[in-house]
């Protein structure tokens, strides 16, 4: 893996960014294709897969007759949770500064619920990789991404844990998720949470349980997500069908 975002990533990043806050940031609409795409430097094939992702996630709309609009009031929107991001990105846009305050793992066995969320025997070797975010010096997200160990190819450093679960999966274990199915309902901390956040035992949390899957449908990791209070203002977008 080369740590490089695909093109199609790194366009919808630069158009993102150019109707936040650059040559679109006062604008009502997107220029007409032919000419955007020949401003980025892309083919116009490339742009409408492009497009057709950010009208998915509501960003722009796309009308007959009138051209592409900008949905500011779904743009100015600081955290979605309908969008996959990853933490340390999320820190960032909710304006504060992200850094990674801890990255432990260890081997381990899935107990019942592992086993059964990833599909593998109870008992089956895994590897528990945890850590702890900061937004402003203060805990934010604390993590346990769990994976199983067969999946695991090469020999990995603590360094390598230092990047987002994905880049592990993809050097390490030649998965890439293609989706996931997310459980999200309120927390309480536990000693160890209480520990880890700086917070009394009983402090609110969000907790979210994540399984993401492979394009065959394989579940290929389980993580376990709690989120401080105060830190992000979360948001879902449901399109009307």
């Amino acid at each position: 893996m080369n740590g490089q975002l695909p093109r199609s990533k790194t366009i919808r990043t630069q158009l993102l960014s150019a109707m936040r806050d650059g040559a679109y940031a006062n604008c009502d609409r997107l220029p007409r294709e032919s000419a955007l795409a020949e401003s980025m430097g892309i083919s116009r094939t490339q742009l409408r897969d492009v497009l057709a992702s950010l009208e998915r996630e509501g960003f722009i709309t796309r009308r007959h007759g009138v051209g592409t609009v900008i949905n500011r009031h779904v743009l100015d929107i600081q955290t979605r949770m309908d969008i996959e991001l990853e933490f340390l990105d999320m820190i960032r846009q909710s304006g504060h500064k992200p850094a990674v305050a801890f990255v432990q793992t260890a081997d381990d066995q899935a107990d019942a619920d592992v086993a059964h969320k990833l599909c593998i025997p109870v008992n089956a070797p895994v590897i528990r990789i945890s850590r702890l975010c900061t937004a402003d010096d203060k805990p934010a997200i604390y993590c346990e991404d769990i994976i199983e160990k067969a999946l695991v190819n090469g020999t990995y450093t603590a360094r390598d844990l230092k990047f987002p679960i994905f880049h592990f999966l993809g050097q390490f274990c030649d998965v890439t998720p293609y989706l996931d199915l997310t459980d999200v309902r309120p927390g309480l901390a536990d000693e160890a949470l209480s520990e880890i956040f700086g917070l009394p035992v009983g402090a609110p949390l969000l907790r979210m349980d994540e399984v993401d899957y492979d394009i065959d449908g394989k579940p290929v990791f389980y993580s376990r997500q709690y989120f401080t209070d105060g830190i992000f203002n979360l948001t879902v977008m449901r399109k009307k069908l």
